[in-house]
């Protein structure tokens, strides 16, 4: 079920609860693919997910082309509500779930007092590197290393026009972004990731500690890049473990 403002979704809403789980899908993902984890919740949490714009419920408005138009935009949706917060993302979600979180701490806004940042380094590419237009099968061939959206379904051209030009957009949003952890925020920081993702080591998972001046803690599950799939009860009982 929609939440009033088209950026959040809450499968199970639940405004009496006392905290809220806000996650942030990774590039090319939706708010369906979190929609499970609220049946790993206690009455207390209530599950809210950002939903980009360009895909499900969204698919007609345009996408946001770079981080800080989407940062700003989830920031703003996260504002009106002053519950205790905890922020989720995976992969391209951790970069959003970050700047939003520095968003609003800048703001004075913020209610968050945890961070969780799966599946994604915080240092990306070189700062003169150049960043090339990917083809439409290497997009694919990327997703398929990742063990991402099947290129069987995406032999589909219906599927296949709807897809790619999301998977472009988010690619070259998170490729051309670059993190500035020079002013650390102040929330708890855990990260976590697969044991045998591609794109990170838990070595540099642990590179996050550099953003905060809270806690840090960094766990590591059996699996690869979507490694949240076997592992989505315990990802939610650490989420939103008591401080």
């Amino acid at each position: 079920m929609p939440s009033k403002s088209r950026w959040l979704v809450v499968p199970r809403p639940n405004p009496s609860a006392a905290r809220r789980l806000v996650c942030f899908p990774h590039a090319g993902g939706s708010a369906s693919f979190f929609r499970s984890w609220a049946q790993h919740l206690d009455p207390t949490v209530e599950l809210q997910v950002v939903q980009y714009p360009g895909r499900e419920s969204r698919i007609a408005e345009p996408l946001l082309g770079t981080m800080a138009e989407l940062a700003s935009a989830a920031a703003r949706a996260l504002r009106a509500d002053g519950r205790e917060t905890i922020l989720f993302g995976h992969s391209m979600g951790a970069a959003v779930a970050y700047e939003v979180l520095r968003i609003l701490e800048a703001d004075r806004a913020s209610a968050v007092t945890r961070l969780c940042v799966s599946g994604r380094r915080l240092a990306g590419p070189p700062e003169d590197g150049v960043i090339p237009p990917l083809t439409d099968d290497e997009l694919i061939d990327s997703m398929g290393a990742l063990g991402g959206t099947q290129s069987a379904i995406l032999e589909d051209p219906d599927i296949r026009a709807m897809v790619l030009p999301i998977l472009r957009n988010d690619y070259f949003l998170i490729d051309s972004y670059r993190p500035d952890p020079a002013a650390p925020v102040t929330a708890e920081v855990i990260a976590l990731t697969g044991d045998a993702d591609p794109r990170v080591t838990e070595a540099q998972m642990k590179e996050w500690a550099r953003i905060t001046t809270g806690p840090f803690a960094c766990h590591a599950f059996p699996g690869g890049h979507f490694y949240l799939a076997e592992h989505s009860a315990a990802l939610a009982r650490i989420a939103t473990a008591d401080g």
